[in-house]
């Protein structure tokens, strides 16, 4: 079955960085796409960043020129780098696959 399990959260200072991880296994991980989703309290989850089979990436507005998100079919596994984090960052986020398989979340918290 498929199973997403993200990991590297963790509480960072504003301006600071973070990389995620998500590990998948139960499909075959290269040929789909995966991205990362956020949800922070009282909102709705949003895309973060999406990253093709074939590469292409996509990203939210917020994110562009701060977050980069990249796989590594060898390890099935897809990451996301945050720069330059921000309060407002804080969120649970989440690895996603297509079509509504999640892991079960890492909290991100950007505190002073």
């Amino acid at each position: 079955q498929v199973q997403l399990v993200e990991s590297g959260g963790g509480v960072v200072q504003p301006g600071g960085s973070l990389r995620l991880s998500c590990a998948a296994s139960g499909f075959t991980f290269s040929a789909y796409a995966m991205s990362w989703y956020r949800q922070a309290p009282g909102k709705e989850r949003e895309l973060v960043a999406t990253v093709s089979a074939g590469g292409r990436t996509v990203y939210a507005d917020s994110m562009k020129g701060r977050f980069t998100i990249s796989r590594a079919n060898a390890k099935n596994t897809v990451y996301l780098q945050m720069n330059s984090l921000r309060s407002e960052d804080t969120a649970v986020y989440y690895c996603n696959r297509c079509c509504n398989y999640w892991g079960q979340g890492t909290q991100v918290t950007v505190s002073s």
